[in-house]
């Protein structure tokens, strides 16, 4: 071929090109559907303080939940990995950070069949952290999340995502759900003692700062469990303004089947109509904007003689602190009279 034909034929494919991509610009697109979403995901962060009872409370919800006809996915986000031993009889999931990093080390790549696990309708994993002294648990909490979605989470198909987040600490990684809009709302789990309800305060602080920033989270309500009918966590819950969506009493049977890694939430057992309440009122309590208690409201909720309050303060001095005579050193601040 000529260099001419070359040169014609080159300018036809342009031309082509060309009409074929403002044909293409030309086309409508679709309209927009109207009809409402046929599945949204709600990803529920439950915070509490350490022992208070998240991990029974989520395995037997989550369990519960599945039986309901729910698909949910029960991520573990404490470094005691231990969210989804109840859900299997005693025995965790292999947790995703120590499993990647084996995985890594080994020059293999980590998938979903390494670290999540199922039972009846429930799938479950566990982020995991470092041990002691070697690393922050919080910056594990992300790391997790970041080898999440790399396995694809965002594209995940669940009816309920339950995050089980320890509560003593809200900063860093342990405040991901709050701070960041992971979640659309958070349950906080308490007692009727004032250590576990100023965790469940210092969630809700957390939830009212971030929507000050702009956030979108808000708290659901709070389950009481260990109730044994004193009052106290309802009295919290009625005064920062969140729903009360369970009360769990302090009973011997629970206690016992707990320790023994027993399910108690399934249908049929003596159980399930409270765990059946529990997982209806979570799928449908929407998320409100609490209002955190000054500390001295938050110890006003219990009895004097219950949390020290006729205590006086003694503030100590100089002499106290040296164990020997103080001198009184003049100041070399430049104190100016009134005028």
């Amino acid at each position: 071929m000529s260099t001419r034909n070359q040169t014609a034929s080159a300018a036809f494919s342009v031309d082509q090109l060309k009409r074929q991509l403002r044909d293409e610009a030309g086309v409508e697109p679709d309209a927009p559907s109207t009809e409402p979403a046929t599945k949204e995901t709600q990803v529920i962060a439950i915070y509490g303080k350490g022992g208070i009872g998240k991990s029974f409370t989520l395995a037997n919800l989550s369990y519960m939940m599945a039986q309901q006809g729910k698909k949910v996915l029960l991520i573990g986000c404490d470094p005691k990995s231990d969210t989804t031993s109840l859900l299997f009889g005693g025995r965790a999931c292999p947790p995703i950070i120590a499993t990647s990093s084996a995985k890594k080390a080994a020059g293999e790549q980590i998938s979903i069949s390494d670290v999540c696990f199922k039972r009846d309708g429930v799938y479950a994993m566990e982020l995991g952290g470092p041990d002691v002294g070697r690393g922050c648990g919080g910056r594990g909490i992300i790391h997790g999340f970041e080898t999440l979605e790399k396995l694809g989470f965002h594209e995940w198909d669940f009816d309920y995502v339950l995050l089980d987040f320890l509560g003593d600490v809200v900063c860093g990684g342990f405040g991901l759900p709050i701070a960041r809009d992971m979640c659309q709302k958070v349950i906080v789990v308490g007692s009727n003692d004032l250590q576990s309800l100023y965790v469940a305060n210092n969630v809700c602080s957390a939830v009212e700062y971030f929507r000050k920033l702009g956030g979108n989270v808000g708290v659901a309500g709070m389950v009481v469990n260990k109730d044994e009918g004193t009052g106290e966590a309802a009295a919290f819950a009625e005064q920062v303004g969140i729903p009360l969506l369970s009360s769990i009493p302090a009973n011997d049977d629970i206690r016992s089947k707990s320790a023994n890694y027993e399910i108690i939430g399934y249908p049929g057992g003596q159980w399930a109509d409270m765990f059946d309440e529990l997982g209806r009122n979570v799928a449908s309590a929407p998320p409100v904007l609490p209002t955190p208690l000054e500390h001295d409201a938050l110890l006003g909720l219990f009895k004097g003689d219950e949390v020290g309050r006729n205590v006086v303060l003694e503030p100590a001095t100089e002499a106290d602190m040296r164990g020997v005579n103080v001198v009184d050193k003049p100041s070399l601040e430049v104190v100016y009279d009134e005028v």
